[in-house]
């Protein structure tokens, strides 16, 4: 019978992926609380808003904070149609510096591709350094061993499921009906997917950058920044509220004509 070779190879493959991102999570883990810096205390009010974008979304966080600040002052323009232009071409910090450098000369460019160069400027990778040694961000290595531990789950459920397709569809008898076949093969897809779903649960989107020491400042700015709105502030403590709410809960925090400037796609171009 041949469907047992293809079973055998799915459980493998199921197996494996799900050992291997066992071992990532518990890995990283064991960095964070080896980095947990007891010898560093920090509180959520010592977070810049750089600190507490990159703890929640990485690089890609840091540049669009960027780019919102400066909208907001009025220093950079965002139009809807997806294009950042420059006003003020003296930025106020290395970010900002960053954004600018990453436009061009010529003053204006695509938010996507500034936002991906800021992202991978030199002020971004210090500022993540920093964040490492003080224990509240994920080194590189553990992080990315985790991200990649997932996608080869990912890739796993997607083999268990075509090994499963191929048996199904094999021609002549397989010695027992065909729902025996799809319930052996249903067992290392529910693995697979079961260990996705627990990954999702025990390591949440903030965990990829956050080590547990700075997860836990950023649950206290994510209580506050639930309860800022996406109006024009009034005054500088509420701008700070406002950025505050970026930088944790990323552009969906922003008001509709910021969230339209960088959710713009070029239309598919017809021959």
């Amino acid at each position: 019978m041949f469907w047992v070779l293809l079973l055998v190879l799915a459980w493998v493959a199921a197996g494996a992926a799900c050992a291997r991102l066992c071992l990532a999570a518990v890995r990283a883990a064991a960095v964070g609380r080896d980095t947990d810096p007891d010898r560093h205390p920090r509180n959520a009010h010592d977070l810049t808003l750089y600190e507490a974008a990159f703890l929640s979304g990485g690089p890609g966080r840091v540049a669009e904070l960027t780019l919102v600040s400066m909208a907001r002052q009025r220093r950079l323009l965002l139009a809807h149609t997806g294009w950042a232009t420059v006003v003020d071409p003296h930025g106020q910090d290395e970010m900002e510096r960053s954004v600018i450098g990453a436009i061009g000369p010529q003053g204006q460019s695509r938010i996507a591709p500034v936002r991906a160069a800021t992202a991978a400027a030199d002020a971004v990778r210090s500022l993540a350094d920093r964040l490492v040694r003080a224990g509240l961000a994920v080194p590189d290595g553990p992080r990315t061993t985790v991200s990649t531990g997932v996608r080869h789950v990912r890739g796993a459920a997607l083999l268990v499921l075509a090994l499963g397709v191929v048996a199904l569809s094999m021609p002549g008898a397989t010695g027992m009906p065909r729902w025996h076949v799809a319930l052996w093969f249903a067992l290392p897809l529910a693995l697979t997917l079961g260990c996705l779903a627990i990954a999702r649960v025990e390591v949440p989107p903030g965990a990829r950058w956050a080590s547990p020491a700075g997860q836990r400042l950023l649950g206290t700015l994510a209580r506050r920044a639930h309860h800022t709105g996406t109006d024009h502030a009034g005054s500088a403590a509420d701008e700070r509220a406002y950025l505050t709410s970026v930088a944790v809960l990323g552009i969906r925090a922003a008001e509709p004509h910021l969230r339209a400037a960088f959710g713009h796609r070029e239309p598919f171009p017809r021959d």
